[in-house]
């Protein structure tokens, strides 16, 4: 038999143990006698039964031929124990179980710590419930979730700690800790066989950790690569170092892509900086149809320069309207996870596999922060791929069950707290606020004061380029923008915080999560990066959505990113079909070809084009109408352009034609 003893208010409580279970319990107090520590008033209960008066020679008997074990600090049962020379040893149990004589052993590996000690998991939960239910308006899917989250991360102090609290509370709110990696030797710059002038001109000294991957990968080979590493990992450079070589040593010109305007701005710049005196560089993004200031080229517009600057959409525009890009040596397709956009990945996908027909002997180079199971894209995309897993400096990630109506108030709190801040760099901590729409974007920005500024594509150009001005000198606290900017916010920020997690109405994925989640902390800039989930309990965005934001929130935290492996509908298929077409010169073999370079898989769409005389096929070739021209370079498919055509059948006012559209988008939707 096994006897537990734990002290409990001037008393001590045993638990009889046999074969795993409690089969009695008792309770006995200890008297001080001139021979010592002596048991007085015990009483033992058995199946359930009341508490029975027991003589304490029974008491001595028992000790002596079982195992004991202290539960709990019991100085004077141990000199009791000490004095008879009963041998003991010592034993962690869930104090709760006790109380209903359960015997349940806990230790730091399979317990659940509450308050100072630790509990079973059962306990726990039951101890979460009853909080719960004095904190009020939680229901039952919140409450297995929280569940969940305690499973994981077996602290009920944290967990409680990050349900409604008054106000934020780091120590209290932490979910979990990604440690940054030690720092690794890497070779100098001079090492390499870059061109010294190139070497010199980039400012760069000693590689970063993923640059020297890359190098041993093939990178000054003409290897095809995907980067897979952290944000402010140095992704950049490595693309930089392949193209400029391969420029400068004949081989062509690079082309670096991008999917944002904003970000396609900021990399010119950067370029242009550094090179600018080595070669031209310059800026293709699509182009305004309004002549205004903000909407004017901020660079020299030449697609045929050695090093071009733009995003997907500036280049495949110049393919999709039959123009020859020739000589590239170069191609690199930054945020390359953008393949796994709904509404963009097609484009995308198409682009790339446009650019390999016409430029067959490049060097393709994709970089990301996050993609989904990346061996296999690389596999896909014909590359290797490097990946580097460690963060540059640490992240904190905070989660925080809060009603909206509170969030502000938070944010608030938070922004000026992580503005306090200087970090071993010198620098300030500055915060970038997600949030799902350009009206919340000025709410809460409003709210932070004048040391805060919205941030979103319906500022103008001047606008955003000023915030990102007023940011970078330190001026502005925080940035409040929309989550379908997150691919394009490049500030170099200490804290992110999710005030929604949604995409206006669409729940953000774990690959968009991840994007947005890495833009806290740069090694040049700070020590350590935090991220803040606001989660509003039942919340939702949508009255068709199936999930809550609470629950979407631990979903973001635990969960793993799915292979990148889209199939497109009609309406996609046909449009990347036809602009495949304008590439090839309309031969069917090459397109057929061409198609299947694309990651997702294409619907077969040719017979639907031609019964709608979209196309024609005459001797191995399709020949596009004007109409299949016009789908190709406005980016519309089949179904889209055949509801056009039926509208200005019907409508002579072009306004009314698109607001038609509009309501259509919006019922799909």
């Amino acid at each position: 038999m096994k006897i537990i003893v734990q002290p409990q208010k001037g008393t001590f409580k045993l638990l009889f143990i046999e074969g795993g279970r409690a089969v009695a319990s008792g309770f006995v107090d200890l008297a001080g006698t001139p021979k010592g520590h002596r048991p007085k008033n015990f009483k033992i209960r058995k199946r359930q039964k009341q508490l029975k008066p027991t003589p304490t020679r029974d008491l001595i008997a028992l000790l002596r031929r079982s195992k004991v074990q202290l539960a709990g600090s019991a100085q004077e049962f141990e000199s009791f124990l000490n004095d008879l020379q009963i041998p003991y040893g010592r034993i962690d149990i869930c104090r709760y179980c006790q109380i209903e004589d359960r015997f349940t052993p806990v230790n730091k590996a399979t317990g659940v710590r509450y308050g100072q000690e630790y509990v079973c998991m059962d306990c726990a939960k039951r101890e979460l419930r009853r909080e719960l239910g004095y904190m009020g308006k939680f229901g039952g899917s919140m409450l297995s979730h929280l569940e969940e989250l305690l499973e994981q991360i077996r602290d009920l102090n944290k967990v409680l700690a990050s349900v409604g609290p008054d106000r934020p509370d780091r120590a209290r709110t932490l979910y979990d800790r990604l440690e940054a990696h030690e720092r690794q030797d890497t070779v100098h710059i001079t090492e390499l066989p870059l061109p010294e002038g190139f070497a010199k001109a980039s400012g760069v000294e000693y590689l970063m950790p993923v640059q020297q991957l890359a190098v041993e990968s093939g990178l000054l080979e003409r290897q095809h690569l995907l980067v897979v590493s952290a944000t402010a990992s140095g992704k950049t450079f490595i693309g930089e170092m392949a193209g400029m070589k391969n420029f400068l040593e004949g081989k062509g010109k690079m082309l670096f892509l991008v999917p944002l305007v904003a970000l396609a701005n900021q990399k010119y710049q950067r370029f242009r900086d550094r090179y600018g005196h080595l070669v031209k560089v310059s800026l293709q993004t699509g182009v305004s149809r309004l002549n205004l200031p903000e909407t004017r080229p901020v660079g020299e517009r030449d697609i045929f320069a050695p090093i071009v600057v733009g995003t997907y959409e500036g280049i495949d525009h110049a393919l999709r309207t039959g123009r020859t890009l020739k000589d590239i040596g170069t191609v690199v397709i930054d945020e390359v996870q953008m393949l796994e956009d709904p509404e963009r990945g097609h484009r995308l996908d198409g682009l790339i596999a446009r650019l390999k027909h016409v430029a067959p002997n490049a060097q393709f180079l994709y970089l990301s922060a996050t993609i989904g199971m990346p061996g296999l894209l690389a596999k896909k995309l014909n590359a290797h791929l490097v990946r580097y897993a460690e963060r540059p400096v640490p992240l904190e990630r905070h989660l925080i069950f809060v009603e909206r109506t509170k969030k502000i108030d938070f944010i608030k709190q938070m922004v000026a707290e992580e503005f306090k801040q200087r970090s071993s760099k010198g620098y300030r901590g500055q915060t970038i606020v997600f949030t799902n729409s350009r009206a919340r974007c000025h709410v809460i920005a409003d709210a932070i004061g004048r040391k805060a500024a919205p941030y979103h594509a319906g500022l103008s150009s001047q606008e955003r380029r000023d915030v990102e001005k007023r940011f970078a000198n330190g001026d502005v606290a925080a940035v409040v923008t929309t989550a379908a900017l997150a691919a394009g916010v490049d500030f170099p920020a200490s804290q992110v915080i999710f005030d929604a997690l949604a995409m206006g109405i669409e729940w953000l994925g774990v690959g968009e999560f991840h994007q947005m989640m890495g833009r806290a902390g740069r090694p040049d800039f700070h020590d350590l990066g935090r991220i803040v989930i606001l989660a509003e309990p039942g919340g939702s965005y949508s009255r068709t959505s199936g999930r809550t934001e609470d629950e979407v929130a631990v979903g973001l935290l635990r969960g793993e990113m799915e292979e990148v492996a889209p199939e497109y509908d009609l309406e996609e298929s046909s449009e990347e079909f036809v602009a495949n077409a304008v590439v090839c010169g309309g031969d069917e073999q090459q397109i057929i070809r061409l198609n299947h370079l694309m990651v997702g898989t294409l619907e077969p769409v040719l017979s639907a084009l031609l019964d709608e005389q979209l196309v024609k096929r005459r001797a191995g070739r399709i020949e596009l109408s004007d109409m299949a021209r016009v789908m190709a370079e406005h980016f519309i498919g089949m179904e889209r352009l055949l509801e056009i055509r039926h509208l200005v059948t019907k409508m002579d006012d072009a306004a009314q034609i698109v607001a038609e559209l509009d309501c259509a988008d919006e019922k799909r939707g």
